[in-house]
């Protein structure tokens, strides 16, 4: 009777849990479609009626972790575990939990023993291809998920996962500044996955990053021939122009993209919209589109940023700090947020704060490049600089002159710095017979009392011997630097020197007390004005007034070109032309252009130059209108970021303040050097 009760019931329960079991389909379908919540809700009241059940368990504990709650999943399967400490499904259902809840080291260790125990398991095999992926054990990761697929050939999330390891992959070598291996993985993973938008994107920012902006576009043009990804490549092939300092086409192509997207990509197509208006100096329609995103999405960091980036392009460098402090707020791991904060931090003058701004960065960004770049380049502000020059001059008055001299800058900290010069020059005069040199020694402090104030001074002595006078004389320059307002600088100083001009007037041993204000005023229209005011007393009771000023427009950028009108205007209480050019009313107007491409911001291992020519007229006292020209140039080359070397020139007819209708010309080399690779208080 026990026998046949017992069978009963065995009969009974397996009709039950078939019926069960056919009745928790519709919680396998809503776990299959990514109905995570009504799936933990229908296999919650399976298990209040079957609590034992351990697929409705299984099934259970994975809607549970998938809804957002791996903790609770975890303990789930580490009970449903000592239930069942052989079976293979619960042991896999544990190693995918301790994935969720990012326990990747104990990942590693258990799902090595899943793979040894069954060598052929696909989600085993998959399960530590994606464990290894996230220790970032690249590698080895590409062999597991390698095995995945040949087990299960074709499988959609292999090869997600397989795609994503090689993007993580590369992007680690990008990291350790390993470019070529970087391209090689990429070019890699574009063959498994041709077009990939993702490799694409990927392929493209590493160019970028390695300076191969050809490269870069032609990424960027194959992206563009799949319609779906058209708009995300017209944004890249905008920042290509950017950075090809073709700004109008970076506008081209960023309305263009603008113009083509859809609401899943008009963020970043308007975004580089915007950022090409700011590129153009466009700055009114950039504020205002500013403005509009303001509204519609208030305190966000992605419009904190574009004001931000307004702001410093406009030179409101305290303005673009405020957003930079407000997209930290948001976001304290931002990288926008945290090297433009360095940026704003730099412009203003608190280099030290500008230190632990990029820092932070990089703390966050382990190697992240631009962040080393900031820091290299704030380092070569405050590296010990040695500078050299040698020139030889000479003019139609049969003066010659040779002249060589040493400089020193030592930044004792961002804010001291220790000042030295020593120079040589020696004159003379083939119709006279006269010769004369000098020595100059100096050494001085330059100290940041305020971000925008700095105070310089600078004492020395020149020691002479003439045809026939031999002295010393006290030499000295004291002087204020100070940046008022934005884009604006002042210079107020004082500076005592002697008259070294040729033999003859350093026989005469003229002291010069200069008193002089420099004031330069750019502005965001390319416009810039500098003028500068000098008055001079003489020790022999002469006294001189220069004034100078300069109206200028910048036309490119990249190289810089400006052009513009100089003025000048010299006048001396007494005449005494037979010592020196001394003429009561002087007057000197001239066109001028100017090209550079400057030595701080050229690369090394290559070249740069200037170049500036102006012609123009001048009138002394009330004599007749004179033509000018004036002709300077140099050429250098960087050997590292730490030497250069440039040749330069100047070739002149414009009357000084010591002769008149002559031509004057000079030539000379200079060498600068870096004495260190970082500053003394880095090291």
């Amino acid at each position: 009777m026990k026998t046949l009760k017992s069978l009963l019931f065995i009969i009974v329960f397996s009709i039950s849990m078939t019926s069960v079991a056919q009745n928790m389909q519709v919680g396998f379908n809503y776990l299959e479609t990514g109905q995570y919540a009504k799936a933990e809700t229908f296999f919650n009241e399976i298990l209040a009626e079957y609590p034992n059940q351990k697929t409705a368990t299984l099934c259970y504990g994975r809607a549970v972790g998938l809804n957002g709650n791996p903790e609770k999943a975890l303990g789930i399967f580490t009970d449903l575990l000592k239930s069942y400490p052989s079976d293979f499904e619960v042991k896999l259902n544990y190693g995918e939990a301790l994935l969720w809840n990012k326990n990747f080291e104990a990942a590693q260790t258990y799902y090595n023993a899943l793979v040894t125990e069954e060598p052929k398991s696909f989600p085993a095999l998959l399960g530590y291809a994606n464990t290894l992926s996230n220790l970032k054990q690249y590698e080895l990761a590409l062999t597991y998920v390698n095995k995945a697929l040949e087990v299960s050939p074709g499988n959609a999330n292999a090869l997600t996962s397989k795609k994503y390891i090689y993007l993580g992959y590369a992007y680690q070598k990008q990291q350790q500044q390993n470019y070529d291996q970087a391209e090689s993985l990429l070019q890699t993973m574009l063959d498994h996955f041709p077009n990939d938008k993702d490799g694409l994107m990927n392929l493209a920012n590493l160019y970028i990053i390695m300076d191969n902006i050809g490269n870069a576009k032609h990424v960027y043009e194959t992206l563009q021939t799949a319609t779906e990804f058209e708009t995300e490549a017209l944004v890249g092939l905008a920042l290509v122009a950017h950075l090809n300092s073709k700004e109008q086409r970076a506008l081209t192509f960023s309305k263009l993209a603008l113009d083509k997207s859809t609401e899943k990509n008009r963020q970043i197509a308007t975004e580089r919209y915007i950022q090409a208006l700011i590129w153009n100096q466009k700055y009114k329609a950039a504020t205002k589109l500013i403005d509009e995103l303001a509204t519609l999405f208030p305190n966000e960091n992605w419009v904190l940023s574009l004001r931000a980036t307004l702001s410093i392009y406009k030179s409101d460098f305290k303005d673009g700090l405020e957003n930079y402090d407000a997209i930290l707020k948001n976001d304290s791991t931002s990288f926008d947020g945290n090297l433009g904060k360095a940026n704003s931090l730099k412009a203003i003058g608190r280099y030290n704060e500008a230190y632990q701004a990029a820092e932070k960065t990089l703390t966050i960004y382990n190697n992240q490049k631009d962040a080393l770049q900031f820091i290299a380049n704030l380092d070569t502000q405050f590296t010990p600089s040695m500078e050299t020059k040698s020139a030889y001059s000479f003019d139609n008055g049969d003066n010659e002159a040779f002249t060589v001299g040493t400089t020193l800058n030592v930044p004792l900290s961002t804010q001291l710095e220790l000042l030295g010069s020593y120079s040589f020059r020696r004159t003379s005069n083939k119709s006279t017979n006269n010769t004369a040199r000098s020595n100059d020694f100096n050494l001085g402090l330059k100290y940041q009392l305020l971000p925008a104030i700095a105070v310089k001074g600078v004492f020395g002595i020149t020691s002479a011997q003439a045809e026939e006078n031999d002295f010393t004389q006290l030499l000295s320059d004291v002087s204020f630097h100070i940046k008022p307002l934005k884009l604006q600088t002042l210079d107020i100083g004082y500076k005592r020197q002697i008259e070294s001009f040729n033999a003859a007037l350093l026989d005469e041993e003229l002291v010069q007390n200069n008193y002089y204000v420099n004031y330069n005023i750019a502005s965001n229209i390319k416009l810039g004005w500098f003028t500068q005011y000098m008055f001079t007393s003489q020790n022999d009771g002469n006294q001189r007034q220069l004034l100078f000023t300069s109206l200028y427009y910048n036309l490119l950028k990249k190289p810089n070109l400006k052009v513009g009108v100089n003025y000048q205007h010299i006048s001396f209480k007494e005449q005494v032309p037979t010592i020196y050019f001394s003429p009561k009313q002087f007057n000197a107007g001239e066109l001028f252009f100017n090209l550079i491409k400057d030595e701080t911001t050229a690369k090394p291992k290559s070249w740069f130059y200037e170049l500036t020519a102006a012609t123009g007229l001048q009138v002394i006292e009330k004599g007749d209108q004179q033509s000018t020209y004036r002709f300077q140039g140099a050429l250098g080359y960087k050997f590292s970021k730490r030497s250069a070397l440039n040749l330069y020139g100047t070739h002149s007819n414009i009357a000084s303040a010591t002769a008149a209708g002559f031509k004057y010309t000079e030539i000379g080399l200079r060498f600068h050097w870096q004495l260190f690779n970082s500053p003394i208080f880095r090291r």
